[in-house]
């Protein structure tokens, strides 16, 4: 069910935007061609997509076309979104109205950054969206490879976050990631490369997603996705696969929150001998003495400063 529309207009969901264009699906699946009313462009959000793949939208057919016109945005219960790349003081909203976030994330060709998985996951916490990490391509990691992804997935397990290794080629866990996505509308999201669209292959072949190729060169992926899309799985879980990011910069989060972005710091925050503690300088700091003793992995306190040296 949507939400309720008080103009009386039909109401349906973003499932794919490219730009000037929005394909939207009906309560009967029906997908719609729209676009946007010019108002809509002008609300005062600082964001460079005003309509987002996941979007309830209220919209009326225009005359004599086969196409509709986006009238409205409905409230949203949540977004995941970054920085814009090429203008800093504006944000791009990857996905609206998620029940699940999934990072898809390899050890090897290429490897992920834990920073990349930590801004991701500071994001989904400042939206209270649960959040999901896979190692794909399970399949090709050698011995030290594979201890490196265990260790990974040791600390994210004990901070809350579901993590375990997936095969696209293989279809080994597959199951494991389709019964916690069963009946969400899950985001997809990592690196070029690292084998989101093979993923999604794997969990419903009838979708035949495009899949990338590894450039041998610089171990990149070649981006295959260039907008958001949102598919629906024969499981009964609905998929928004997302352009690879090459990075995920933080948009608007307080620099004084951010480390209640991280459930094994907020937990030790009110140790700290100061309110305002930033868990940098302070003395007596219940987080830096926890990284001493190894009790928080020194990386993820390193991801943690990097952040807060963000401009």
């Amino acid at each position: 069910m949507h939400p309720q529309n008080e103009c009386n207009m039909p109401i349906g969901k973003v499932i794919k935007s490219t730009g000037s264009w929005y394909d939207v699906r009906d309560d009967e699946g029906v997908v719609l061609k729209c676009r946007l009313r010019g108002k809509i462009r002008l609300n005062g959000v600082r964001t460079t997509n005003p309509v987002a793949v996941g979007d309830n939208v209220s919209y009326e057919k225009e005359r004599d076309k086969d196409t509709c016109v986006i009238d409205r945005v409905l409230p949203r219960n949540n977004v995941i979104i970054r920085k814009s790349v090429n203008l800093s003081k504006e944000s791009h909203i990857i996905a609206s109205n998620v029940d699940l976030a999934v990072v898809v994330a390899t050890i090897a060709q290429p490897r992920t950054s834990t920073g990349f998985i930590d801004r991701f996951a500071v994001t989904a916490e400042a939206y209270h969206i649960p959040l999901v990490i896979v190692f794909n391509k399970c399949d090709i990691y050698d011995e030290e490879q594979n201890a490196a992804a265990q260790e990974l997935m040791t600390v994210y397990n004990s901070i809350g976050y579901e993590s375990f290794l997936v095969s696209a080629k293989t279809g080994f866990n597959c199951d494991r990631l389709e019964n916690v996505m069963k009946g969400k509308t899950c985001l997809f999201s990592g690196h070029s490369g690292v084998g989101k669209s093979a993923l999604v292959n794997r969990l419903d072949p009838n979708l035949n997603v495009k899949v990338g190729e590894i450039s041998d060169v610089h171990e990149k992926g070649k981006h295959t996705t260039t907008y958001a899309q949102m598919f629906h799985l024969g499981f009964g879980s609905y998929i928004i696969d997302t352009p690879g990011i090459k990075e995920f910069g933080l948009f608007d989060l307080e620099k004084e929150t951010l480390a209640q972005r991280f459930p094994e710091m907020r937990a030790l925050m009110q140790e700290c001998r100061f309110n305002n503690c930033t868990h940098l300088h302070e003395p007596h700091c219940a987080v830096k003495e926890a990284v001493e003793n190894n009790e928080i992995a020194a990386w993820r306190y390193a991801n943690y400063c990097n952040m807060m040296d963000d401009e």
